[in-house]
């Protein structure tokens, strides 16, 4: 696996998670606690950061 890629999708789904949470209004936050923009912004930064760990991973075998 190339580290960079790998670091990448890991801040991607956490920062997704992050924002899908305070989006959904389950983590106190600021601005976006629940505004469904932010939930919908989340799930797809959770979503592309997952995808890119499976690629990298795929890759290397």
């Amino acid at each position: 696996m190339r580290p960079a890629r790998t670091a990448i999708g890991i801040i991607l789904a956490l920062l997704g998670a992050v924002w899908l949470g305070q989006g959904l209004g389950l983590l106190p936050g600021g601005f976006m606690r629940g505004s469904a923009f932010w939930g919908l912004v989340g799930g797809v930064l959770v979503v592309a950061g997952i995808l890119l760990l499976v690629v990298e991973r795929r890759r290397t075998r």
